[in-house]
């Protein structure tokens, strides 16, 4: 990034300059559906169908991906150094609905990248897992740094260990630029400490309406024809002209040295129709 925003950590100028890992990440080309049919991303088994960045990005050369245990996996590359980076989808994506599984170590900051493109711009939903942090709603990754967080998310912790979540710095919507974001105490009871949660996203239209939701709750709407979020509104052409009217979905291993070393960000169960 050029700029820095608030509560995005701004620790890539720690990024370590470390080698790819050479595992090649096999291609899928994956049949047409109709606009009805769900399309399996992820296999189970494999990266088939998935690249990772192919150049070094602000977060990195790639970080470690790899499928294990019915998952997808990612680490800072080796683990701890600050080498992160982005896991792509090989096709591009215009307006869809995603459903997709993840658990992330308490402590990572990664991201469900929405048409985003191999240099890591898109539109982001957040999942700032930390102190500080934000799961659910939207961030500008390389477009103009606008986010639409209407609260942040806080650890509790009994001995030092994370034991429950809290939230502060309540926004309201008008201030942020979003249509709708849920109360803070109900983003709190649909998230599932330690355990599995299921993010949908839909994303349509030239200047893209986005609506997110955490385990059946609507977490916030985002409308990119009529957004008032002052970063966002600034760049909106120039948004659509970097991201154009499709991209892949991607997820991501923040750069920096804020990722606890031997932390990973999982995903499962990812699948997507078009819309």
């Amino acid at each position: 990034m050029k700029q820095t925003f608030p509560n995005r950590r701004t620790t890539l100028k720690t990024i370590a300059a470390t080698a790819l890992t050479t595992t090649t990440l096999h291609r899928l080309a994956y049949a047409n559906t109709a606009k009805d049919d769900w399309l399996e991303l992820f296999d189970g088994k494999s990266l088939a169908g998935w690249h990772k960045n192919p150049q070094k990005i602000g977060h990195g050369t790639g970080g470690v991906w790899r499928a294990e245990e019915g998952t997808i996996t990612g680490e800072q590359d080796p683990p701890g150094s600050g080498n992160g980076g982005i896991l792509l989808t090989d096709q591009k994506f215009g307006d869809f609905e995603l459903l997709i599984d993840m658990k992330p170590d308490w402590g990572v900051c990664s991201g469900l990248f929405l048409r985003g493109n191999d240099i890591g711009q898109c539109i982001q939903m957040m999942v700032d897992y930390h102190d500080a942090g934000n799961v659910g709603q939207l961030y500008g990754e390389g477009t103009g740094g606008f986010n639409t967080r209407t609260f942040d998310i806080d650890g509790i912790y009994e001995n030092e260990n994370l034991v429950g979540l809290k939230t502060s710095k309540h926004k309201s919507t008008k201030e942020v630029g979003l249509d709708y974001a849920c109360a803070p105490d109900a983003w709190i009871k649909a998230w599932k400490v330690d355990d599995w949660n299921t993010a949908k996203v839909r994303c349509e239209g030239k200047y893209p309406r986005i609506t997110t939701w955490i385990n059946g709750i609507k977490v916030c709407e985002f409308d990119g024809a009529t957004s008032t979020n002052e970063q966002y509104n600034r760049d909106k052409e120039e948004i659509v002209k970097r991201l154009g009217g499709e991209g892949s979905i991607a997820v991501q291993v923040h750069g920096g040295t804020g990722w606890p070393q031997g932390a990973k960000c999982r995903w499962k169960s990812i699948k997507i129709r078009e819309i």
